[in-house]
């Protein structure tokens, strides 16, 4: 086995809260601030952020990988969404911060109520987006306060053993796992840019930078992102604004001359130098300090869509066969842990985290594996009915006959991610957890075997997955669907699939998860994760139409299964999947998993 990519150490302790909260409020005190808004975020505003990055775990003790915190005199609050409803009410000091609904309410409806009038509220413009600074500007100024713009953030003042800021060696993506090579892609990024009148493009996605320059890293965990800062120029050249220690030789060469290598902190001063330009932007990707510059500088920002961000999501065929690739070595993986937990389970003394490290085990046996692609979500009985759960070593339960056990999963391979949930019952399941899981099972063949026109975007799909949950009165408070990268972040734009309003078609190429759920609080939880791949209907009729390939290989748990709610459509669907996973999986594993593979993947 290689080495353990996953901690199950403490990192959450409430009563880190008080004395965190007071050295803040002195600091704001010294600055001569009433307030400070604390985003889980950084200079790059991406998902996964590194150590020294993790403000708002250390300020609030909550871990989750969305959130912000507002914190005023006499009162702090953190906002966050569906998935972490029950994680966050069992991180933080409840006494000392408030948890509330990030989607329905939200820092500026809270401020809006609680800021006091002339209160002066500071805020870091490299941990916020230009679009998220406007909207709190406005619900602030409604309270009769300001938002000021902090030249340095005052939790990297107080803030005594904050880690040193990371400097992993940045690698080349080869071009036979690329499909495409930098410079083509600058080219064709740059031609859509002067199009649109634009003379540079201002890149501070790590995911865009990494696809824009084939490059991969390791500055985060679980994810191979090198941070750095670019600006791409409407003749195809780029100015690249990264730590040296993260270059190398071979990295140097890769990008040619016409990529010019500077320092991250060189990066505001040449935005100075684009005046008199028109410089494109992401309001909703890039931080607000940048529209700041630029605009003091003399440049006219263009606000438009990062354009890098539905380029990398068309996957071209090279990447599309090497997440093929990675989510057959990751069946392999998945079909020998199912057929270990089978067996090993009914005896007792498994718990979530012995299940989490056999998994990675397992995993680890390839060659290929370079990391996880997230924390496994490891969660039995009443956990799994906490979609982002964390198991430690305080809150590792054991796996129980006549109880469900959820792990979501996936690994991280040159040539692709992966992404994975199975539900599975340990034992006999009850009446009602059959009830429920064969909801969600229809709910994801129906998404899985969707036939829509082009132009179709992921929230019109989205009540596909959850019409047999409500049909029952039920639902559930996450996504359906989130993008997937090619060895790049687990969760990516701009396609999604879910109740909110994102305008973004499904396109060709793009990958997706498909994952309804159900969760009852304090009793069990249930989902079922396969990625999928937008595709051309081969018989599309009329109109150009698309439907979904799927590319996860696992079985899925037939004794959770209400037969009587299916229909046969619904059976035929299942069987052909397993029939699959079956056919290809057996071949590549050994005598007693392809045993267990044959009962597992039996017909309904």
């Amino acid at each position: 086995m290689k080495k353990i990519f996953q901690s199950f150490d403490e990192i959450s302790d409430p009563a880190t809260c008080a004395p965190h909260l007071k050295l803040l409020r002195e600091e704001l005190a010294r600055r001569g601030l009433d307030g400070f808004l604390v985003p889980r975020s950084d200079e790059h505003q991406g998902e996964y952020v590194p150590k020294h990055a993790e403000r708002l775990a250390w300020l609030t003790a909550f871990t989750g990988s969305a959130g912000i915190a507002v914190v005023l005199k006499d009162k702090a609050a953190i906002f966050v969404d569906g998935r972490y409803t029950l994680m966050v009410r069992g991180q933080v000091d409840l006494d000392l911060i408030e948890p509330h609904d990030l989607i329905a309410e939200g820092p500026g409806a809270w401020l809006e109520q609680n800021a006091p009038k002339s209160a002066k509220i500071g805020f870091d413009p490299w941990l916020h987006t230009a679009s998220a600074i406007e909207s709190l500007t406005a619900s602030v100024e409604k309270a009769g306060a300001t938002l000021v713009a902090c030249s340095t953030n005052p939790i990297d003042a107080v803030w005594a053993d904050q880690p040193e800021p990371p400097t992993a060696k940045a690698i080349v993506q080869p071009f036979n796992m690329a499909g495409e090579t930098s410079e083509k892609k600058r080219t064709r990024i740059a031609e859509e840019i002067k199009a649109k009148g634009t003379d540079a493009l201002v890149q501070t996605m790590p995911d865009s930078i990494a696809w824009l320059f084939n490059i991969r890293g390791d500055d985060v965990p679980h994810t191979p992102f090198a941070l750095s800062f670019a600006i791409l120029h409407s003749d195809g050249t780029a100015d690249w604004f990264i730590d040296e220690k993260k270059t190398s030789p071979e990295l140097i060469a890769h990008l040619g001359n016409s990529v010019r290598r500077h320092t991250p902190a060189e990066f505001a001063p040449v935005l100075d130098t684009l005046k008199g330009k028109t410089v494109a932007a992401d309001p909703n990707t890039a931080a607000a300090a940048i529209f700041a510059r630029l605009e003091k500088a003399g440049a006219t920002v263009k606000r438009m869509a990062d354009p890098c961000q539905l380029a990398k999501a068309c996957k071209n065929s090279v990447e599309i066969e090497g997440m093929r690739k990675a989510h057959l070595r990751d069946g392999i993986a998945m079909a020998k842990f199912l057929c270990w937990l089978d067996a090993e389970a009914p005896k007792g003394g498994l718990d979530e985290i012995k299940a989490a490290q056999q998994l990675e085990a397992f995993r680890s046996t390839s060659e290929y594996l370079t990391d996880l692609s997230f924390d496994s979500i490891s969660a039995a009985s009443e956990h799994a009915a906490i979609p982002h759960y964390h198991v430690t070593q305080s809150s590792n339960l054991p796996i129980k006959m006549n109880e469900i056990y959820l792990i979501d999963s996936g690994g991280q391979y040159p040539d692709g991610t992966t992404d994975i949930t199975r539900t599975i019952i340990v034992g006999t399941p009850s009446a009602e957890m059959k009830d429920r899981f064969t909801r969600v099972l229809k709910g994801h063949i129906a998404l899985a075997t969707a036939k829509f026109p082009e132009g179709t975007a992921g929230v019109q799909l989205d009540s596909f997955a959850r019409r047999p949950l409500w049909d029952a009165g039920l639902d559930y408070d996450h996504g359906t669907g989130h993008g997937v990268g090619a060895y790049l972040s687990v969760h990516e734009g701009p396609q999604n699939i879910s109740k909110r309003p994102i305008p973004q078609a499904l396109k060709p190429g793009m990958v997706i998860s498909n994952e309804p759920g159900y969760y009852k609080a304090g009793e069990y939880g249930i989902r079922i994760e396969n990625l999928v791949v937008v595709q051309l209907c081969a018989n599309p009729g009329d109109r150009r139409m698309m439907e979904f390939e799927t590319i996860t290989l696992a079985p899925i748990d037939t004794r959770l299964i209400e037969p009587a709610l299916m229909t046969e459509a619904e059976k035929a669907w299942l069987n052909a999947y397993h029939a699959r996973v079956r056919e290809v999986l057996s071949p590549l594993v050994d005598d007693d998993t392809k045993a267990w593979l044959a009962a597992a993947t039996r017909a309904i």
